[in-house]
């Protein structure tokens, strides 16, 4: 269906679109309020409990939503965790922004929804295939069309593949719909808040002041560094009286580990290389030989590459045989060869070369009936009809179709796993004639097709290509696994395993505040038994089995080193940061002691004390932090001075991020620009709307939310 290829087309940005305004899924959790939270809740968002089959219920329909839109069949384990996360991120946005809506007494209308489907510019709606062609708009009376079809379909006298097409559009729908609404909720919740965060004219002034508003300011200073750090003594009392005055800071709202880990990949040894080779060899030679059905020989042979006996650009296939095509003449073979990049030994062998079209386009009918004998003879009179003058489009509507033409491009089918029936059309289509009729049957049904045009003519080739990545023998990776299993039962505590790690040959790799929200460790994918031990059994000082993982490459050991619970982090975990804190300020008051003893009373003065630098800093504002590369840092303070200073007036000595320094104004200058008092209060406004999306992180830090994911998937 060409609606299929439109949803897949935009699959990228929709997929965006609708991670942004998932709240769809989640409605109807009442039920759930007079209930105890059992042992099999995933989570709780404000004391309402997700179960795992409710939670599992919604990432399965989100999957079959992003399988329709990108044009596959399954996802990878990275494309389902992304899903998992998606419709949880969804179900706790939607939660809190149901909460705050009710108490509120925000709704959306029925009203509200036709309006937003009758004006067709919501961001859903435009990546929807319910287009009018002209416009390229959200055309309203094509989408009830498909409603009024989908009404009137039968099942029971369609092919089951285009009944299944129907279904599949009309969930597509129904959760676009589902997503529009609760999207709707959450656009009213926050234009709410940011209508709270007014702009006015004098705010405005101010805005542009301190944006067009420079100076150039003269800095003398003393860095921080050059104070020694073993002069200063910082008591324990000083760091118990600064971690109660920002103790806030330290709020810790979910349960983290400290762990260390070693992570063994197992590669190829050499003898497993020779072994690749060989067979590389072998059916190189084979390849040389084979004239017919190349499709079997490639797969019969482990290649990587499949074939597809289509004509495809040169960019189709993997780019190192691309960038040996063109040295090859047809029938003749190159390599076997090693490509680093992809750690393969390769040959290939160009079975034709031809120019052909790389767009195509077309106009069919499908055709179908009770049986497939009444099937043939429908399409064969169908067919028959054109054949003899009838029109191509009045006999398509008259079997319920447009009969409008349609593109093809390589890009289209490049690259994807092609074979059977749509091997058969896509073939087809490209080996017919401009205005050429042909009846084609397909599984249960026929299609008549008919190329109107071609365009874009290019250089294509077919070739088989023997691709073999040179993986470790059953061999070597048990010999892998008994020297790790070995070491880990010799060690079976984090103290050993840290005293020993370096000795057997094993890096120990350290992981801080691990969460429970993440799905691997160390970046290695199928850690999640690995991350469940973590979080679920394990104590502080013990050490894990192993754990077979990655892409059955990687084995795992989990040394756990400590838990941080959920609440304020201790004094003992943050003492370095506030030291840091402190030393700096003693730092300053030493500096400013020195200054003072100086009696210095000019810059200069001030520029030739002991371990002083200075700088010129131009086209200072207000509005924007100056960066003092005499410092090497960031000094907001510049800014804030300058623009409140009198021209060649002396600071006092001022305490900034990387030293004490004096500031003196020598010049200032304005932007060549207009105030506009309305695009200010725009500018503003926009922040505004920025600041009140940061509400609903204060939302979340007050929701009590609790995820506990992990102990399931």
């Amino acid at each position: 269906m060409a609606t299929l290829q439109n949803i897949r087309s935009k699959g990228p940005l929709l997929v965006i679109v609708i991670g942004l305004a998932l709240f769809a899924f989640i409605a109807g959790d009442a039920w759930k309020v007079m209930q105890p939270h059992q042992a099999h809740d995933v989570g709780e968002v404000n004391g309402d409990a997700l179960s795992a089959q409710e939670y599992q219920n919604l990432v399965e329909e989100y999957t079959e939503v992003v399988k329709l839109m990108r044009g596959v069949t399954a996802l990878n384990d990275e494309q389902t965790n992304q899903v998992r996360d998606e419709v949880w991120r969804s179900y706790v946005n939607n939660k809190l922004i149901e909460k705050e809506a009710k108490a509120l007494g925000l709704t959306v209308s029925t009203a509200e929804i036709q309006d937003i489907l009758k004006a067709g510019v919501h961001p859903l709606l435009r990546q929807t295939p319910f287009q009018n062609p002209q416009t390229g708009n959200f055309d309203k009376d094509m989408l009830n069309k498909f409603l009024v079809e989908y009404a009137k379909m039968s099942e029971s006298q369609m092919p089951a593949q285009y009944a299944e097409q129907y279904n599949n559009m009309y969930k597509y729908w129904s959760f676009i719909q589902k997503t529009l609404i609760e999207s709707r909720l959450a656009e009213k919740y926050q234009a709410l808040v940011s209508k709270a965060l007014l702009s006015n004219p004098v705010e405005a002034q101010d805005a542009f002041d301190a944006r067009v508003n420079q100076y150039n300011v003269l800095m003398a200073g003393i860095p921080y560094s050059s104070v020694v750090d073993s002069t200063i003594v910082v008591k324990e009392s000083e760091l118990k009286d600064l971690y109660n005055k920002k103790k806030e800071q330290f709020k810790q709202y979910q349960e983290t580990r400290d762990i260390k880990y070693i992570d063994v990949q197992v590669t190829a040894s050499a003898e497993d290389r020779a072994a690749i080779q060989k067979e590389v060899d072998e059916a190189t030679a084979q390849l040389a030989t084979t004239t017919d059905d190349y499709t079997s020989f490639i797969r019969s042979v482990g290649s990587e590459a499949p074939y597809t006996d289509l004509f495809y650009n040169k960019t189709a296939f993997p780019s190192d045989v691309a960038a040996r095509l063109d040295s090859v003449s047809v029938g003749a073979i190159y390599g076997p060869y090693y490509n680093g990049a992809d750690n393969t030994i390769n040959s290939f062998k160009v079975v034709a070369k031809a120019v052909a079209a790389d767009s195509v386009e077309f106009r069919q009918i499908q055709v179908y009936a009770e049986d497939a004998v009444k099937t043939k003879t429908l399409a064969d009179s169908i067919y028959n009809a054109i054949k003899g003058g009838a029109n191509f489009v009045d006999l398509a509507k008259k079997y319920g179709q447009t009969g409008d033409a349609n593109w093809l491009t390589s890009a289209q089918y490049e690259g994807a796993q092609i074979d059977g029936d749509n091997l058969k059309f896509i073939s087809a289509i490209n080996n017919a004639g401009v205005n050429e009729l042909v009846n084609l049957p397909m599984g249960q049904a026929n299609v008549i097709l008919q190329v109107t045009n071609k365009k874009s003519t290019k250089n294509k080739y077919k070739v088989a290509v023997i691709k073999r990545e040179v993986e470790f023998s059953k061999e070597t990776y048990n010999r892998a696994y008994n020297d790790f299993s070995q070491f880990i039962a010799a060690n079976p505590s984090v103290e050993k395993m840290v005293a020993n790690a370096e000795e057997a040959g094993y890096r120990l790799l350290d992981r801080m505040d691990l969460s429970s929200s993440e799905h691997n460790i160390g970046g290695v994918r199928g850690t999640k038994e690995a991350l469940r031990w973590t979080f679920d059994k394990a104590k502080p000082g013990e050490v894990s089995g192993l754990y077979e993982c990655g892409e059955s490459d990687h084995m795992i050991v989990v040394g756990l080193v400590g838990i941080k619970p959920e609440g304020y982090r201790p004094l003992k975990a943050v003492q370095d940061q506030l030291r840091a804190e402190i030393v700096k300020d003693k730092k300053a008051e030493k500096i400013m002691a020195d200054m003072k003893a100086a009696n210095a009373t000019s810059f200069n003065q001030y520029k030739e004390m002991t371990n002083a630098v200075s700088d010129s800093l131009k086209m200072v504002t207000f509005a924007a932090p100056a960066y003092v590369s005499a410092l090497r840092s960031s000094e907001p303070l510049v800014g804030a001075y300058a623009s409140a200073a009198e021209e060649n007036q002396l600071s006092a000595p001022i305490k900034g991020n990387a030293g004490v320094f004096v500031l003196q104004v020598y010049g200032k200058d304005k932007l060549n620009e207009t105030f506009d008092a309305k695009a200010e209060e725009a500018t503003l406004t926009n922040m505004h709307a920025r600041f009140a999306s940061r509400l609903m992180n204060d939302l979340y830090l007050k929701a009590n939310v609790k995820d506990t994911r992990f102990l399931f998937f």
